[in-house]
Formats: structure tokens, sequence, C-alpha cells
């Protein structure tokens, strides 16, 4: 796991890398995602089949336990039950608003986006 740890951290720190040159248009590590997605393409030489191999099954183990995270938060709530219990409606409010705006501008921007591509593509 610590060669596939390494792939994954020297791609995503290549991403940041760009970002950072970028000016955050993009986040680094959706550049990394996508360098990486790039590699796993390009070639097929044994060293990289080697390589890539172990990033996807370091993938796999952190996926496997990606609930442990959620733990984190759990107590969290728990330790702050009384604060949840009396802010809680308005956190319920944050969260379904927010929730729909964000429905609303990711729906905007697919509408905005496909017709952007589609008088591209027929002009």
């Amino acid at each position: 796991m610590v060669v596939g740890t390494t792939i994954l951290l020297i791609f995503q720190l290549a991403g940041e890398a760009i970002a950072y040159y970028l000016h955050g248009i993009v986040p680094g590590p959706v550049i990394g995602m996508a360098l990486i997605f790039a590699g796993l393409g390009v070639t097929r030489e044994r060293f990289w089949v080697t390589l890539s191999e172990s990033a996807v099954l370091t993938s796999r183990a952190l996926l496997a336990s990606f609930g442990v995270l959620f733990v984190p938060a759990g107590v969290g709530i728990v330790q702050h039950f009384d604060l949840v219990a009396e802010r809680g409606l308005s956190l319920f409010a944050t969260i379904v608003v927010s929730t729909a705006a964000t429905l609303i501008v990711t729906v905007w921007s697919y509408l905005a986006t496909k017709r952007l591509v589609g008088r591209t593509s027929n002009g």
C-alpha cells in the first residue's frame, strides 16, 4: 500500500501544483485525478502497469474503509447534541436551502452548457 499511496499522493501533488499556477480555476485533486486517468490510458509498459495495479489496490482499500471517515462527524454530533437540539431547525433549514440551491445551479449549468454545445455544433 505504500507504493500505491505514494503514487496517489504524487499525482495529487502534481495536480495541486498545476492548480496553483492556474490560480485555482480547477481544484488540484481534480487535476490530479485527470492526470492519473490519462496516465493509466497512455502506456502499457510493465513498470507502469505494476504501479497502476498498486494504486488501484490502494484505492480499493481506501474506499472499503471510507465509512470510518464519518465516525468523527457522528461523535461530534453526539458530543454536541444539546447544540443540535437547540439549533436543529436552523440547521435543517440551512441544509434544505443549500441542497436546493446546489440542485438549481447544477441544472442551470447543465442546461446552459447543453445550449452552448448545441449552438457550437450546429453553427
